[in-house]
């Protein structure tokens, strides 16, 4: 026998036998190659050296809070190996996620995998030990996604295949998430927006992770009792989630659901946003037997969020606009929608807000980033990467609808790829460095282009903003979502045969909301920033930066005057700001579109169909 192989199965063996004994410690590891010890130190980048309310879990699973005022994001963009330094400033990558020799079970849920790919992730010596579920929606016969997963399964014994309940014949399994459970009696939960293929981890992708979940010390709550904790709150979110995982069935997921059951959310902030094929009610009690999916779950959290805006008079009175709240909508994906989809269900229930007593703020500007022609053929990947960014604009419809978008529509990087001197620039000189026309105008003082250095790596991430101002110094709620902009995925307008209490849902989507007040436990006040990638939470990555960093807010009490420092909460920007709108004769990236200008690798774009 082969003596290298009769070594490793001794090797697992004895790892088996640890296991088996109850003990909770790793087995020794072999050396990692270079790749991987490369992997695992930028994803390791250690969140908890910004001082911050992030919860810490101790070798008990128990949580601890240092003492102050300064958040992390809450997300963390992917590790890749191609960029420089600086652009995997905190991110995260497959291996440091998969790669912890503790996992004893995983469950994979996505829409596209290569299980090759995946499998070499986990730790070398616990690979073949580890209980891969992979839960998917390729029920096709000639589906080569699905045919490729069956062949793994035969290649590695400890794949379980899971086939999603699939009602709707346009629909996809698009929800991309891992659920981990350790040895040592810790679980986790991971939402991300890649799928499990190599050439999405080249992409700029989003990762949001519980922290490590303890048991729960007494027996878990019904999750279908009433009240409801509220939203945002981690027994929230467990009632969300296991309320999805009842969406593929009463029984398909049930071992899942059992085991989560037993586990403590209490240190978890943030809200489920999720969508389930079918048609669902509009308005309901969301409970377990009938919660809200798609934009009427949209709706509702957002109605919960208060509005930030409390805009002092305008220094011009004649500028409307100045105070104006604004939405950015960054996906990867725009599909055919229907008329008037945009405009009278999806965009206002991205603008609801918490009613208040006070007069409203002014209705949002809103904003689409998808990249163009230019910024894929420069990628990292060049052409090959727009086979994943779609958008189709052949018919006399799809052409109807670009038109109509494109006033919204901004670019993905504009200003990092082009490397801005450190002068400040205005709107107009960056027109003249991308574009070359006229004379370039004088510096003038203008905020300066803040870089999230992700340019190079197309966009396959999907994330929803709402910032306070057109400033864009300030974020009223930030999402991270499988979801791109389709009915498919947030459900279609309300169906008149229901009498318009019904929306028909066709895929599997999964996502999470977050806002400053998650994070107010004291009643001082929470505000969110965005984060450029070399801090930890704050704006411009400068610690806690922004307009007034350090100073707090001073309050005046009769002769007393103390200060009060709000609390911070990054986000980790996966594009750059301000925002560059397309120039008229600009057009987004479709794939249906030749492109004759060699990518960096020489190669053209024939366009699909041609």
């Amino acid at each position: 026998m082969d003596t290298a192989r009769e070594s490793r199965k001794r090797r697992i063996s004895e790892v088996s036998e640890v296991l088996r004994d109850g003990s909770i410690s790793p087995p020794p590891k072999r050396n990692a190659s270079a790749k991987n010890d490369h992997f695992q130190t930028h994803a390791s980048t250690d969140t908890n050296t910004v001082k911050s309310k992030v919860p810490l879990a101790s070798d008990k699973g128990k949580v601890e809070w240092p003492k102050s005022k300064v958040v992390p994001s809450p997300v963390q963009l992917n590790f890749i190996e191609e960029l420089p330094a600086i652009s995997n400033v905190n991110t995260i990558s497959l291996g440091s996620i998969l790669g912890d020799p503790m996992i004893k079970e995983c469950w994979l849920f996505n829409y596209l995998f290569d299980m090759d790919f995946v499998m070499k992730h986990f730790d070398p010596d616990t690979r073949e030990l580890v209980q891969v579920k992979v839960v998917h929606g390729s029920w096709k016969r000639e589906d080569t996604n699905g045919i490729g997963i069956e062949e793994a399964a035969k290649r590695y014994h400890n794949i379980q295949i899971i086939k999603a309940y699939m009602p709707e014949m346009y629909g996809t399994h698009h929800s991309k998430m891992i659920v981990l459970f350790r040895h040592d009696d810790l679980a986790q939960v991971i939402l991300l927006t890649a799928n499990f293929i190599e050439r999405d981890w080249r992409m700029s992708q989003a990762i949001w992770k519980t922290p490590l979940l303890p048991l729960q010390q007494s027996n878990p709550t019904p999750t279908n009792s009433l009240p409801l904790p509220p939203l945002g709150s981690g027994p929230r979110f467990k009632h969300d989630l296991l309320a999805y995982y009842l969406g593929y069935g009463a029984t398909k997921l049930q071992n899942l659901i059992s085991q989560l059951k037993q586990y403590d959310f209490n240190e978890v902030r943030g809200a489920l946003i999720a969508s389930v094929p079918g048609k669902h009610p509009i308005h309901a009690l969301d409970t377990e037997n009938s919660p809200l999916w798609g934009w009427p779950a949209l709706k509702h959290i957002f109605s919960h969020i208060p509005s930030t805006n409390t805009p002092p008079p305008p220094s011009n009175p004649e500028d409307k606009n100045q105070n104006q709240p604004q939405i950015i909508i960054q996906i990867s994906s725009i599909a055919s929608l229907p008329e008037n989809w945009l405009s009278k269900t999806f965009l206002p229930a991205l603008s609801t807000t918490l009613p208040t007593p006070s007069p409203p703020p002014p209705p949002p500007k809103f904003s689409i980033i998808f990249p163009t022609p230019s910024e894929i053929r420069n990628s990292l990947d060049g052409y090959s990467s727009g086979s994943s960014i779609h958008l189709k604009i052949s018919s006399l419809t799809q052409a109807k609808q670009l038109k109509a978008l494109k006033p919204l529509l901004c670019h993905w990087g504009a200003g990092s790829q082009h490397q801005p001197s450190p002068t400040t620039l205005t709107p107009s000189s960056i027109h003249h460095a991308l574009y070359g026309q006229g004379q370039a105008p004088a510096p003038q003082s203008h905020p300066s282009i803040r870089s999230a250095h992700r340019a190079k790596a197309a966009p396959h991430i999907k994330t929803y903003m709402r910032f306070t101002t057109p400033s864009l110094k300030k974020i009223d709620w930030a999402m991270m979502t499988s979801a791109n902009l389709s009915t498919q995925a947030w459900g279609a307008g309300p169906t008149a045969k229901a009498g318009g209490r019904e929306v028909r849902v066709c895929s599997y989507e999964i996502g999470v909301v977050v806002w400053p007040g998650l994070w107010d436990e004291d009643g001082e006040g929470a505000e969110m920033v965005p984060v450029f990638g070399e801090g930890g939470g704050g704006e411009e990555g400068e610690g806690a930066g922004g307009e007034g960093e350090g100073d707090g807010e001073r309050e005046r009490d009769g002769d007393r005057e103390r200060e009060r420092e709000r609390v911070r909460v990054g986000w980790r920007m996966p594009y750059d700001l301000p925002l560059v709108p397309y120039r008229d004769d600009e057009m987004p990236w479709s794939a249906e579109v030749p492109c004759r200008e060699p990518d960096r690798f020489g190669r053209r774009w024939m366009g699909y169909g041609s």
